[in-house]
């Protein structure tokens, strides 16, 4: 029996999808299924899935409605118990599912699952994901004791790491399809409120920064962000939550300024966020006008052009 669908949303990625693909096939555990979600791209992407000739490898092409329909329609178009997600630019190491079925087989109870990821910046600089749990060792496994607590700089999960029981996601109702931006988060934080996620620190995918047709490319303004407010009652009762949604407003208020858009989801964030949960170089960076952040940010992106990466957090 086949263990794990591999859902792919795709769009306008031709530079990109056959790396990714590939990726997933060349995985140690060899049990897998890849549905690939073309969300009415107009280039080539599809075209290039179809010359692929592997009968685990499903196609299926529908109107554009965005990332959160595409996995969603994956996972209802999946055939296995466990769905893992890959976005079409991201690339797994061949021991990816090797990893996950690893943490299953040990703790099969649980519902959700991932594993520590590195980030490339460019073709000379990829790093590691920034978490405190990494401090566990490089061969860390387990159950996460909370999970905002540890992903104040890195979130523990992302697009191309995580892995859910299919059952536990469709109770979730899976990505909302109102958000463009911000959809994961939203998830991330649903299923942390409902169950304790299963972790390891072994690197074992890859979120490309540089790939092509992102969804960090799209004008701010054509954005449908994802709003916190919903979690306003469990953020004042898990001060790691309030401090994990403050920094993701912090973030997004640094976005909104640096394109001069949304000026009001600006303010409303600025009232609720506790700058006691804010480090010293954030406080005085909220402050900052656009100008400024404009000329910070074109440091920080020839910085790490060179090799260097400064942040925030």
């Amino acid at each position: 029996m086949v263990k794990f669908s591999v859902v792919i949303p795709l769009y306008n990625k031709e530079q990109d999808i056959l790396t990714t693909i590939t990726s997933v096939l060349n995985q140690s555990y060899k049990s897998f299924e890849i549905i690939i979600i073309d969300d009415g791209s107009t280039d080539s992407s599809a075209k290039i899935v179809r010359k692929i000739n592997d009968d685990r490898v499903k196609l299926f092409e529908k109107i554009n409605e965005g990332v959160s329909s595409a996995r969603n329609l994956g996972v209802e178009k999946s055939t296995t118990e466990y769905i893992t997600f890959l976005d079409g630019d991201d690339y797994w190491h061949p021991h990816h599912l090797e990893n996950l079925n690893l943490l299953i087989t040990k703790f099969p109870e649980h519902l959700w699952y991932g594993s520590a990821y590195e980030k490339k910046r460019n073709k000379q600089l990829t790093t590691k994901m920034d978490s405190p749990i990494l401090e566990k060792g490089n061969h860390w496994i387990g159950e996460v004791d909370e999970f905002f607590r540890y992903c104040f700089k890195d979130s523990l999960v992302n697009s191309s790491s995580v892995c859910f029981k299919k059952e536990f996601f469709n109770e979730l109702k899976g990505f909302n399809i109102n958000f463009s931006h911000g959809e994961d988060t939203d998830l991330w934080i649903r299923a942390a409120l409902s169950s304790k996620l299963v972790f390891s620190n072994i690197v074992s995918s890859c979120n490309n920064l540089i790939g092509s047709n992102r969804s960090s490319d799209i004008p701010i303004n054509n954005r449908h962000t994802i709003n916190f407010d919903s979690f306003s009652e469990e953020e004042e009762k898990n001060s790691f939550l309030k401090k994990y949604l403050d920094l993701n407003r912090y973030s997004q208020i640094i976005k909104n300024k640096l394109s001069g858009k949304n000026l009001l989801l600006t303010s409303d964030y600025l009232k609720k966020i506790d700058l006691n949960n804010l480090n010293r170089k954030q406080r005085i960076l909220i402050n900052q006008n656009n100008i400024s952040l404009k000329l910070l940010f074109l440091i920080q992106r020839k910085l790490v052009s060179m090799g260097i990466r400064l942040s925030s957090f």
